[in-house]
């Protein structure tokens, strides 16, 4: 490592956005761009992106990073590279596309879904995988085009993952990583494939697809001449292959600090929710739902829940109040309603108003699958007015992660929070009274970006290993840690019990609702 070279780039290419970062060894956000990402879909269920253009517009972030630091190419010690979990990326002959590749958004595998899940084998899947079958995944997919599309698969040499896809352009490398591996079609126990695992999605015939496993933590690649010269950085520079954005998010915003495992809850349009945990600490629902992903920790996972919709909820309510301000000819913003959030909750009176928030037109994932599940509240009276709902709504969102971590066994100790909404007072708060413990935010900007760094800075040597990388990278971003108000945890855990019946109960109206 030359001794200029002291940033490590992070690539992160999320659904919406492709970004590239640049961090000081130490960890330290020095600057960042981004180039919007783009997808299309259509009426059949279909999400697709380009490949190529997928390419092209990581080269644009990593040159509009260059712009804004000075002798980059030179500087770069390291390039990390993570991206958006799930998908089909298919790959043939001279590394060319074949097609474009199916996004995680993609719901055409939904009728194998629901055969494979309906099998016998899909509890053995389950068991070696830790992972709910759902259409945004690999397995389902290719079992999909297996049957739908076999002229697909018949013309692809590898079928990757966006990241894999990045990966093999910077550095000519066919591979992927231990986290996809762990939940699409192997064991989290071993890391490794397992055949029982490929026999219950219908692929053993097509195992050949399935590229090698590399651990981006021991072992790195250099960068093409041609990357290079498609990128603006220096051929040679060691890549990184990071673990999904999932879990690098989880391990940039605190899911393991102090060599401690800890819960870590992503608050957006969907709610992500990650604990981690040994292997033998893993706990199997009857469900068969969520995750159980590898974090680049020898004998660490991350058990994973995920809600369809968490702050589309409020921003549903928030729309509402901003239509029927139109209607009198008041003009106000999405923007300004949120800023009154915290100001609503504090005005209005903890009640007994559920809300559940199932608003996506998906329905919901986690902690249970079910398409037709919709969001609805109960328990309001003619007292109630504007800022009770806002309340039940930001305490739907505190149920709703509570269902998720009870899924996976006992709840945290404490829970690190990451995400826009991690800026309301209001809704930190909610966190922590639902779960009964203290909630810490993490400073983290661009933290799928920092977890994929923090691999390659323990590759380069710069780092022992992951927990002498946290101490530097994660550890001090993290927040005072916010206690709970003991009423309040008590009220929640008592209301949490009417939350549940009423979900369950409510379920069959959801058929017929459907079936309008």
């Amino acid at each position: 490592m030359a001794e200029t070279a002291d940033l490590i780039i992070g690539i992160d290419a999320g659904t919406s956005v492709m970004k590239a970062v640049a961090f000081t060894l130490s960890g330290r956000q020095i600057a960042s761009a981004s180039v919007r990402n783009s997808y299309r879909t259509g009426e059949d269920g279909s999400v697709t992106q380009s490949l190529a253009q997928t390419w092209s517009d990581c080269t644009r972030a990593l040159r509009a990073l260059a712009d804004r630091i000075e002798r980059l190419s030179e500087r770069a010690a390291a390039i990390a590279v993570t991206a958006q979990g799930d998908g089909t990326w298919l790959v043939g002959a001279g590394n060319r596309p074949v097609g474009d590749a199916w996004l995680w958004l993609d719901a055409r595998a939904a009728p194998t879904v629901e055969r494979l899940a309906a099998t016998d084998a899909d509890r053995t899947r389950f068991e070696a995988t830790g992972t709910g079958l759902n259409t945004c995944q690999q397995g389902a997919q290719l079992a999909h085009m297996d049957r739908h599309f076999p002229e697909l698969l018949d013309g692809a040499e590898v079928a990757m993952h966006c990241k894999d896809w990045l990966y093999l352009n910077l550095t000519g490398v066919r591979a992927t990583d231990p986290s996809e591996v762990s939940f699409t079609f192997g064991n989290f126990r071993t890391r490794r494939y397992d055949d029982d695992v490929l026999a219950a999605l219908g692929l053993t015939h097509r195992r050949a697809l399935l590229p090698d496993v590399i651990e981006g933590t021991q072992t790195v690649h250099p960068l093409t001449a041609e990357a290079a010269a498609a990128s603006g950085l220096k051929a040679g520079t060691p890549v990184c292959l990071g673990y999904v954005d999932m879990c690098m998010t989880a391990l940039g915003a605190g899911v393991r600090s102090e060599g401690r495992n800890a819960a870590c809850s992503a608050i957006g349009s969907t709610g992500v929710h990650l604990q981690a945990k040994s292997v033998s600490e893993v706990v199997l629902n009857a469900e068969r739902t969520g995750y159980v992903i590898a974090l680049p920790i020898p004998g660490v996972v991350t058990q994973v829940q995920t809600n369809m919709g968490a702050t589309i909820n409020l921003d549903w309510l928030l729309q509402v109040g901003v239509d029927l301000l139109a209607e009198f000819g008041v003009t106000a913003g999405l923007d300004d309603m949120i800023g009154r959030v915290d100001g609503w909750f504090s005005a209005s009176k903890p009640g007994n108003i559920l809300y559940h928030p199932y608003i996506s037109e998906a329905g919901e994932r986690g902690p249970f699958v079910n398409a037709r599940a919709r969001a609805g509240f109960t328990g309001l009276s003619s007292r109630h007015r504007y800022p009770d709902l806002v309340r039940a709504v930001v305490e739907g969102l505190g149920m709703a992660t509570r269902d998720c971590y009870a899924a996976m066994g006992a709840l945290p100790a404490e829970l690190r929070v990451s995400g826009g909404a991690a800026r309301s007072a209001s809704l930190r708060n909610t966190l922590g009274a639902a779960l009964g413990v203290p909630v810490r935010v993490s400073a983290r900007e661009e933290a799928g970006a920092a977890g994929a760094s923090m691999m390659a800075a323990v590759a380069i040597g710069a780092y022992r290993n992951m927990d002498d990388c946290i101490a530097d990278w994660v550890t001090p971003e993290l927040g005072a840690a916010e206690q709970p108000k003991p009423e309040e945890a008590e009220r929640m855990t008592r209301l949490f019990a009417a939350y549940t019946d009423a979900r369950r109960g409510i379920a069959p109206a959801w058929d017929i609702l459907a079936a309008r």
